[in-house]
């Protein structure tokens, strides 16, 4: 009775330590950036500056408030960003909410068609002998083509064929994402020991019980490892397969259209945007994991 007070007690210092240096590292980061945002704008406001009369004030203020610099400060792209997000209503085309639904929706059916493809090719590679041999090494070249090669291929095939939209975009998250699901998977499912094995085969235990009573249990962490790398590769995905369709709306249509008119501050509350959907994607990964194994009985 007395050990879980002491437990509990424990966390909050543990949460607290763990948190202190990510902190240290953002505020380092933070420095830095504007540091080098005095250099890297210096093509663009240097001619301002020496105009005003030079000096440390005005060179700060130029260097982080320029309309369109060469490298927004912290502070712009946050103000962008808390615009596009929080004063547009989430269903205009000038809401990130708006894009990053439209480049969410993509993502997540490409990652759900990717990780069942992993599945299934896992499962595959396992019982069927030469499959590892044959089928793993194509499987491992595919990844070694540039995606931003392959994309504009899919999209222009695809949209011969009839099929715009959601579907592309899809398919090249899948393309990303189903590789780390197949290895971690086949990791899994090639986990369990020979001793358990045997004992499955004592049991006369058939392929498919093995797969289900044994096999799939022992993948469950290799799985969600997996997971955690596809979803965010799936993500980058449907913003690499928005970039070929000169598509109106999506985190890559945000890009290109800040591209076009040379508004790197809009470029960057995009990007910001985009790994905020990506954290969190793989926070809830991570939230079913947890979920997952204290249900099979895991020790937390």
């Amino acid at each position: 009775m007395s050990a879980a007070p002491a437990i509990t007690a424990k966390a909050p210092e543990r949460e607290k330590g763990n948190a202190f240096p990510v902190t240290v590292v953002c505020l380092i980061i933070l420095l830095a950036w504007y540091l080098a945002a005095i250099p890297m704008n210096w093509v663009i406001t240097g001619p301002k500056i020496a105009a005003a009369g030079g000096g440390l004030s005005n060179t700060l203020a130029f260097s982080w408030n320029e309309m369109r610099p060469v490298i927004p400060a912290p502070h712009q792209i946050a103000i962008e960003f808390w615009k596009s997000v929080f004063t547009v209503k989430p269903w205009m085309p000038k809401s990130l909410v708006y894009h990053g639904w439209v480049t969410l929706s993509s993502t997540l059916l490409g990652f759900v068609l990717g990780s069942l493809l992993g599945i299934v090719l896992a499962v595959a590679i396992v019982h069927v002998k030469f499959l590892a041999k044959s089928l793993m090494p194509w499987i491992i070249a595919s990844q070694t083509i540039p995606i931003l090669a392959i994309a504009p291929m899919v999209i222009v095939v695809l949209g011969s064929m009839g099929f715009t939209g959601l579907l592309p975009k899809s398919l090249i998250s899948m393309y990303l994402c189903f590789f780390p699901v197949t290895i971690g998977m086949v990791k899994g499912l090639t986990s369990p020991e020979t001793m358990q094995l045997d004992l499955m085969r004592t049991y006369h235990a058939s392929a498919s019980q093995v797969l289900w009573k044994l096999r799939f249990p022992a993948s469950v962490p290799f799985l969600f490892t997996s997971l955690k790398v596809a979803v965010a590769i799936a993500l980058t995905g449907a913003i690499v397969g928005e970039l070929p369709t000169g598509a109106v709306a999506g985190i890559g249509a945000r890009l290109l259209q800040g591209s076009y008119y040379g508004q790197t501050v809009q470029i960057w509350a995009a990007l910001f945007m985009g790994s905020f959907i990506a954290a969190g994607l793989v926070w809830l990964v991570g939230f079913l994991e947890a979920a997952t194994l204290r249900r099979m009985g895991a020790r937390p």
